[in-house]
């Protein structure tokens, strides 16, 4: 292990004293250090605007489809019901099962993203989707259509999983909240044209076109993911990379050179790269307890890490073991089932009592998603102006859980707008009215998410994939459970009473989303001392 005298060499240079008669030699010696500033060839960080803003145009692009993908086969569900002869309980599982099927494969696209990096994934989730897209568009039985709208579900799950921790790739804390924000606002407007453009190509061409236009609009995202997109991945700022590396190493891996026992000070400019560690702290870092290993670039290149190395579950369970990311991801859940339970039910109150058809619902549909991308990129944009002013504030310094400072704004207004809308749908008022209130649905909603969003990734560098496809994994059970149980509710108690119902639950979330807020620096301080305490 590293000696007391290599020790204070470390803090002094960028010397590093190891014992390498150990297999495990660059792991041995801690570092500690902010992950995800690890200095890497071809930082991303640093590359430039234009270089980032195209990355986040076509992220935002796929992210958008995939949320198109949910809901533009609403108009059509008449059509593919009597076309295929299918029950209204076979069409209503197209829907369910795409939801409840989108959440949980970004898990495993997530790990894999970890070791392939990010382009390997998008390239090959776009293009399950694109076949799958195809299929559907092409089916002659409902069996195949809910099979395939599984396999769709699949494919866009990779966007909707990993395209945040693409943005937190090459973009720096501060920035994020706006780019999450511009990011976010893309998936929504899915849910916002879907109905739209669906009944357009429902009532002009056929149901088979909806699934046609999302396969064109599948292939163009694949051409720009080939040709353009750059992948961001950098395996030193992998968590999961870095843990898969330090089990390959103890097996004996990093063993290239028969080395006698004993102890060598090496050099990073003069000594063979895989038994060195990159001097990337401060003198104040290096040292300190609870640190974390960083493995030097080189020495990665030696190691054979595979798929068969990719296993969520750990960091799945490192997520799932802090309070802090427990409860927001609760909040987060919450929000998302509200959204997607309020655009599902509008639709048959709409229907039933207005006597719209699918093209109306559609435009009154767009209020709600109009209002959530306005919140989505006002939202994003206030949060980084929150934390820099308490950054200010706080003598330089910041800490993620500033960041949901932002959401308060949004809480005292959300939970009336809800209950406004309920009363309004309840009694039948003019259509107007229905349009405002899920405009302040959609608006103060979305402004809470996207602060939530960039939150859990600030709070867990080095694992931005595996929490955000946690995150996907509530909010798409979350939602599922909503839809399933939204319609018993409103035919027994109505819009009035199920709305009222969710305006409470909402005071839940935003006090679930405080607890953070206030907690949440002592809860993960806590985890990440014990986290340092296991590894040594």
């Amino acid at each position: 292990m590293v000696s007391e005298a290599g020790t204070g060499h470390v803090q002094n240079s960028p010397h590093i004293a190891v014992e390498v008669g150990s297999p495990v030699v660059a792991f041995y010696n801690e570092i500690k250090t902010d992950i995800e500033h690890v200095f890497v060839e071809d930082d991303p960080l640093k590359w430039s605007n234009a270089h980032k803003t195209a990355i986040l145009i076509i992220v935002s692009a796929g992210s958008m489809i995939a949320g198109l993908a949910v809901s533009i086969q609403n108009p059509a569900n008449a059509q593919i019901q009597n076309d295929l002869q299918a029950s209204t309980s076979e069409i209503s599982w197209t829907l369910s099962i795409f939801i409840l099927v989108q959440g949980l494969p970004g898990l495993i696209w997530s790990a894999i993203s970890e070791i392939k990096g990010r382009k390997f994934v998008y390239i090959s989730s776009v293009a399950l989707f694109l076949v799958a897209s195809a299929m559907v568009a092409s089916s002659k039985t409902i069996g195949l259509v809910i099979g395939m709208r599984a396999l769709q579900a699949i494919g866009s799950s990779a966007l909707m999983s990993i395209a945040a921790a693409t943005l937190a790739d090459i973009y720096e804390p501060h920035e994020r909240g706006t780019k999450m924000g511009i990011y976010y606002s893309a998936p929504l407007m899915g849910p916002a044209l879907g109905p739209i453009l669906g009944g357009v190509l429902t009532q002009s061409l056929g149901w088979r076109s909806v699934f046609w236009f999302i396969t064109i609009c599948a292939g163009v995202v694949l051409l720009a993911l080939i040709f353009i997109f750059k992948d961001t991945f950098r395996k030193e700022r992998s968590l999961t990379y870095q843990n898969v590396l330090q089990i390959r190493a103890k097996e004996g891996e990093l063993q290239h050179q028969h080395l006698d026992k004993s102890s060598h000070t090496f050099s990073v400019a003069d000594k063979p790269a895989q038994y060195t560690l990159e001097g990337i702290a401060s003198p104040q870092q290096i040292g300190e307890a609870n640190s974390r290993t960083v493995a030097h670039a080189s020495s990665m290149e030696d190691v054979n890490v595979s798929l068969a190395d990719v296993n969520p579950f750990p960091p799945l369970r490192k997520i799932l073991t802090r309070v802090n990311n427990l409860v927001i991801l609760f909040a987060s859940g919450l929000i998302f089932a509200f959204s997607y339970s309020i655009s599902y039910t509008c639709s048959r109150t709409l229907s039933e009592y207005y006597g719209y058809n699918a093209l109306q619902i559609g435009l009154v549909l767009l209020s709600s998603g109009t209002g959530s991308i306005c919140g989505s990129l006002l939202g994003g944009r206030w949060s980084d102006r929150t934390i820099a002013k308490l950054k200010q504030e706080n003598g330089g310094s910041s800490y993620p859980e500033m960041r949901l400072a932002s959401t308060r704004p949004a809480m005292g207004f959300l939970p009336p707008a809800i209950i406004g809308y309920a009363w309004v749908c309840e009694k039948h008022v003019h259509v107007a009215a229905i349009c405002l209130m899920l405009y302040l649905a959609g608006f103060l909603s979305t402004w809470i998410y996207a602060s939530t969003l960039a939150y859990i990734v600030d709070a867990n560098p080095g694992r931005s994939s595996m929490i955000v496809a946690t995150n996907s994994v509530f909010r798409c059970v979350f939602a599922f459970v909503a839809i399933e149980v939204a319609i018993p509710i409103q035919v027994t108690i109505g819009d009035g009473g199920l709305y009222t119902i969710w305006g409470g639950i909402m005071i839940i979330m935003e006090v679930l989303t405080l607890t953070v807020f206030y907690k949440g620096k002592k809860w993960r301080e806590a985890c990440e001392e014990k986290d340092g305490r296991e590894s040594q």
